[in-house]
């Protein structure tokens, strides 16, 4: 509960200055109808861009963009690349469903294929870490039957963690 006022106090005082932290929010959920694990990451897009001009070797402008499928493409291959998930030691397939933009920010979306309900989910989340020291990557997964999260606090040299139901 503790890490998400932090967390909630971050983003906030983030939307005060020129966002002084380098920080990611990852929110994980397992949907109850279907089975699929929902995720839902938030971004600066401006750090994003610098991430993947260095990721491509190519210029990658988020705005401005002229290839909307191309972009996708990117991002599909980026973002699943650095997060995985696993349970019980097997890593879970993920499905790249989309994104919005969001003022200075951009809020990816993506989906598992239905598992089993999930009791503990380990979370590896690599995101920015290659271009910015400092950066962290905070991690909230809403287990099936919990209404607040498990959390993680992810950066360089402690990219992944397992959390668990109990």
């Amino acid at each position: 509960m503790q890490h998400n006022y932090i967390a909630l106090l971050i983003w906030g005082w983030m939307g005060l200055f020129a966002h002084p932290f380098y920080i990611s929010l990852t929110e994980i959920r397992q949907n109850p109808q279907s089975g699929r694990l929902e995720m839902a990451q938030k971004v600066f897009w401006d750090d994003l861009e610098i991430e993947l001009n260095e990721y491509t070797g190519q210029t990658v402008d988020i705005l401005e963009t002229k290839d909307e499928e191309g972009l996708n493409q990117i991002f599909a291959d980026y973002l699943i690349k650095k997060t995985t998930l696993s349970v019980q030691e097997n890593e879970v397939e993920l499905n790249y469903l989309g994104y919005e933009i969001e003022e200075d920010a951009i809020w990816f979306y993506i989906e598992s294929e239905p598992i089993d309900e999930i009791t503990e989910l380990y979370v590896d989340c690599r995101i920015l870490l290659e271009s910015f020291d400092g950066q962290q990557n905070i991690v909230h997964v809403y287990f099936p039957g919990y209404s607040t999260p498990k959390s993680l606090l992810l950066s360089e040299g402690e990219e992944g963690g397992l959390l668990s139901k109990q």
